[in-house]
């Protein structure tokens, strides 16, 4: 038994090296200047390479307004109906992989705004979910440790009745 936890207290450090984890999330950020741009990239920082890009109008969310694909760097202009306003919903999707950004276009004259980027994702886990995901792992080990010594357990008594 005493092997066991040997093996646990060795693999523990090197499982535990890797900073973050690298999902295959995605995320899109946009700009609005003369137009809504858009960039497409993966949480790893690759860009989302030729995606499938559908737009939906604040009018009507339920039919596609617009339908493209990202270029090479990840990236899909357009330019909205300025008589539309509200809510305009984005979705990029790429191998199972996508996202959905909602761009608040408040007024017909949203052309004049200052051009200032946007973020709508935050990748970054608090401090609480990290010591529940730290808290997780801790509880798993010692139920899994407990299991394998009841197990062991019910053999010696097997043996020892017999």
């Amino acid at each position: 038994m005493k092997w066991q936890w040997i093996i646990v207290l060795l693999l523990f450090p090197i499982l535990s090296l890797q900073k973050t984890a690298s999902a295959h999330g995605a995320k899109a950020e946009y700009q609005l200047t003369s137009a809504v741009e858009i960039q497409a990239q993966y949480d790893s920082g690759f860009p989302m390479k030729k995606a499938q890009v559908t737009i939906y109008a604040p009018d009507n969310p339920s039919q596609p307004w617009k339908q493209g694909i990202t270029d090479e760097q990840g990236y899909f202009t357009f330019t909205p109906d300025t008589s539309k306003t509200g809510y305009w919903e984005v979705k990029v999707r790429q191998a199972g992989h996508g996202t959905l950004i909602s761009i608040p276009i408040k007024s017909k004259n949203f052309l004049s705004l200052k051009s200032s980027p946007l973020t709508q994702n935050n990748t970054e886990l608090s401090p609480l979910q990290k010591a529940v995901m730290i808290a997780s792992v801790i509880w798993g080990c010692i139920g899994t440790a407990l299991f394998f010594q009841r197990s062991k357990l019910k053999r010696n008594i097997s043996t020892l009745i017999e």
